[in-house]
């Protein structure tokens, strides 16, 4: 799914309201019922207990679907509050059309001072309708004093498209902004959504099709994409039934050091649960028995070494090579790896130590493959690509290091971004805070690995591993609740993930 800025998304409604056609106040009134009815099924259904309705709207088109919205509530026979924040002299077109509509059946007061701000029922729900997603400068005057007092209160808030205050694109460092428990987004997710510094304003989100115009939006460029399950889906390749293990390719895991004996595992485990044929793990000498115990189905070299890796195996007879969980920074293991980048011919998967190893040594950089896959967390992508002030800086130094390397860059975290070689951006939308605990990233590696080398292209292995490491954490957590939830959890519920795409 396509991420649009905010003077597209208006573009896209010119196009539908040309070429449909529709007036646009008929688009409005067709945005405004899906947001009526995503209202009853998702919040008022599940929260019979709200004591009132308020409807905060403003006097561009945001406001023109909250008076909309108040009046098909009024149809399903719920009593909303409506209120407009008078922060201009004359409303929208299309606000002022629905103005009239609403006044025909009930009284619309203004607030024009802090004094006529309602008293806001505790435990009612609150519609924010204030401000929508054009919206480009800090909320002053009377307008920022109904956010304040809204967010004050006892509520549950539901905002229409974008919760006021939010820029769509940008970071608004100023502190009035909406805090929503619920937002409905009209046929696009915001890039604003994905960023954590809106973490406390946009608490849930979905999105809803106002049906615009398809092949304007086939034809409108982005460089933001959200990944979506369907892409995921067509992808999956079926077993073919004259196959066997050397089909699915042979995949070279380089894993762990003395205590850490447990990152190799985790990858490992996951990267058999992700549909590769045969899989070695090469570990220091200390983790043989290890490894042979915990993981049988995998055949086994050691290391020279009795705790770190030193060196690396003859690399021919290996489809791909993974190599980061577990392994340390040291001095040998550092030599190792700029040894094996000089040899290595094909994409192959870096994590955890491997990554940092690379920020130490940038010029390795060079010797990386091209469309090989970097896995690395916040930290590790500081390390390797330079310290950012905020998300959309960090989305840029995202794109830049991938294009500049030609590699694909999972950037892990809420919304994992992937970078791919061409700079452009996908986000993921499976995955839960529980997730947040050691070990969840070496399985992901072996996710990736084993999709890679079964036979996935790069994007494709980094695009498909996120999402279903994501899945596996959502079913995971659904059945054991997100504090309980452990890495080993993710691999055992990798199979429910696979078999839950495929069905759906």
């Amino acid at each position: 799914m396509k991420i649009f800025n905010a003077k597209q998304i208006r573009e896209l409604d010119q196009v539908t309201i040309k070429n449909e056609p529709i007036a646009s106040i008929d688009l409005m009134e067709r945005a405004s019922e899906r947001f009526t009815n995503w209202l009853l099924k998702a919040v008022l259904e599940k929260n019979k207990q709200l004591s009132e309705i308020f409807i905060f709207a403003g006097m561009g088109n945001n406001g023109g679907d909250g008076l909309a919205i108040a009046r098909m509530l009024q149809k399903k026979g719920y009593a909303p509050r409506v209120f407009v924040v008078k922060f201009t002299q004359k409303g929208s077109p299309d606000f002022e059309v629905n103005l009239k509509r609403l006044t025909r059946t009930v009284e619309v007061p203004f607030i024009e001072n802090e004094a006529q701000i309602p008293k806001i029922t505790e435990g009612a729900l609150v519609i924010d309708a204030i401000f929508g997603s054009g919206l480009s400068r800090a909320i002053e005057g009377i307008a920022a004093n109904v956010v304040e007092r809204i967010n004050q209160g006892n509520y549950i808030v539901a905002a229409v498209d974008i919760p006021s205050g939010i820029y769509s694109d940008e970071i608004n460092a100023d502190d009035k902004k909406i805090k929503a428990d619920f937002v409905l987004s009209f046929q696009f997710p915001k890039a604003a959504f994905l960023m954590r510094e809106n973490e406390a304003y946009v608490k849930s989100w979905e999105i809803t099709s106002i049906d615009l115009h398809p092949e304007a939006i086939k034809n409108t460029q982005t460089d933001q994409f959200l990944v979506e399950e369907e892409e995921i889906k067509s992808w999956l390749k079926p077993r073919q039934k004259f196959s066997h293990k050397g089909t699915y390719g042979h995949l070279l895991l380089m894993a762990g050091s003395k205590g850490k004996m447990g990152a190799a595992q985790l990858s490992l485990r996951a990267a058999l649960k992700s549909g590769v044929g045969l899989l070695t793990a090469y570990v220091p000498s200390c983790g043989y028995e290890i490894i042979q115990t915990s993981v049988p189905e995998a055949m086994c070299l050691t290391d020279e070494h009795q705790e770190v890796l030193s060196s690396f195996p003859e690399l021919d007879m290996f489809k791909t090579i993974a190599i980061g969980p577990g392994i340390g920074t040291g001095q040998q293991t550092s030599k190792m790896l700029a040894k094996l980048l000089a040899e290595l011919k094909t994409p192959a998967v870096l994590d955890a130590d491997a990554l940092n190893i690379l920020s130490k040594n940038p010029t390795l950089l060079k010797a990386l493959p091209e469309y090989s896959i970097l896995t690395p967390h916040p930290k590790e992508f500081e390390r390797l690509a330079g310290a950012s002030e905020n998300t959309p800086e960090q989305w840029k130094r995202l794109r830049a290091f991938s294009q500049e390397h030609k590699v694909v860059t999972v950037l892990k975290g809420a919304y994992t971004a992937i970078a791919d070689s061409n700079g452009l951006l996908y986000f993921n939308n499976t995955g839960n805070p529980g997730m947040a605990t050691g070990g969840t990233g070496d399985v992901l590696t072996g996710i990736i690995a084993g999709l890679l080398t079964a036979g996935y292209t790069s994007l494709q292995a980094a695009k498909m591993g996120v999402y279903l490491h994501g899945l596996a954490g959502d079913l995971a957590a659904k059945d054991l609740g997100q504090e309980a939830l452990s890495a080993g959890d993710l691999v055992q519920y990798l199979g429910k993930a696979f078999l839950t795409l495929q069905s759906r």
